[in-house]
């Protein structure tokens, strides 16, 4: 019963020793009234019909005494352990910006670059719980898919929605880098940081990427690229007249580009070959700087003093009643 209750004042829990004093006070006044009677012989009296109502003479202190429990824990203020609460946490601002092109389908990667780069990035989202995380994917184009949140459950599972085909296909490095510096630039924690996935150069898009690093870097924005793909070949899944079939596709990523863009920010650039690579990666970044951040927590508070209010007036009217009622002769 009290595993999800918490007391508001614990220190009216002193009170408790009445009980025990009242229970001692009781039994020595009762020893002070008890008579004897000593007699000859027995046989003059007649035998006493049997009851109950004798055993339950003491029946009022023990519904004193539960009232007085009760009224004590009603005093305590229990409630609900859901309140709200402001603290501060140990975190920083995270946005993952990720390529979506359709080179991410290359199965240098299981099950491919796209995949292995979104259950990677899932298990670093989970063992971040105190930082802000958000995220943008990019292609032809790019667009915020979940800004930061410290939601990770929400953030997950629009992470799982993430596919090929979401936005035109091609790839506009500098607008998927701009969209996250974007996201960004309003925050106040004192570390911000941008990863940037991608397998390919920048082919298209409004913004260059080292002007978008340049921006990040006038925000404060650290960006650490991570170039995804293995060296030379990946077999990589087209769409033929005779269904899906595999060719091999020079892997081109503008690793001189992302190196320039980590440089400019402060940050580093990464190459990733395959899973456990790309794992390694993110445990890196993992050992980054903490700001404190101010996270606030809303649940539900609930009152629960009033049904312990409830039963000591109940114990109080038992004893009453029994007192002046069924038990009176019996205390008389």
């Amino acid at each position: 019963m009290f595993k999800d209750i918490e007391f508001a004042y614990p220190e009216f829990f002193w009170l408790f020793i009445i009980i025990p004093l009242m229970v001692g006070w009781y039994i020595w006044r009762e020893q002070k009234l008890q008579g004897s009677l000593s007699v000859s012989a027995a046989k003059a009296f007649s035998l006493p019909v049997k009851s109950i109502l004798p055993g339950l003479r003491h029946s009022g202190i023990v519904l004193r005494s539960l009232a007085v429990a009760a009224l004590i824990l009603a005093l305590a203020r229990p409630q609900s352990s859901l309140s709200w609460q402001d603290s501060t946490t140990e975190g920083i601002d995270i946005m993952i910006a990720s390529d979506i092109s359709g080179s991410m389908l290359a199965e240098d990667f299981q099950p491919n670059r796209l995949e292995a780069g979104k259950n990677i990035a899932i298990d670093f989202i989970k063992s971040r719980p105190n930082d802000r995380i958000g995220l943008v994917i990019f292609s032809g184009e790019s667009f915020t898919q979940c800004p930061l949140t410290i939601d990770h459950d929400v953030l997950i599972n629009l992470y799982k929605d993430v596919h090929y085909g979401m936005i035109a296909d091609m790839t506009a490095i500098g607008d998927g880098l701009a969209t996250a510096v974007n996201r960004l630039k309003d925050s106040e924690a004192k570390s911000k940081v941008i990863i940037l996935l991608t397998d390919g150069s920048n082919n298209t898009g409004a913004i260059a990427p080292l002007t978008a690093a340049q921006i990040a870097k006038t925000f404060g924005i650290r960006v650490y690229t991570v170039g995804i793909g293995t060296h030379g070949y990946a077999p990589i899944p087209v769409q033929t007249a005779f269904g899906v079939q595999y060719q091999k596709m020079p892997v081109d990523i503008d690793e001189g580009t992302l190196t320039k863009i980590a440089g400019i920010t402060g940050g580093k650039y990464f190459r990733a070959t395959d899973n456990h690579a790309l794992q390694n990666i993110y445990s890196q970044i993992d050992k980054l700087e903490k700001a404190k951040i101010q996270v606030t927590q809303y649940h539900k508070k609930t009152e629960l003093f009033l049904p312990f209010a409830l039963a000591a007036l109940l114990f109080l009217t038992l004893e009453f009643i029994s007192k002046n009622t069924w038990l009176r002769g019996a205390l008389t």
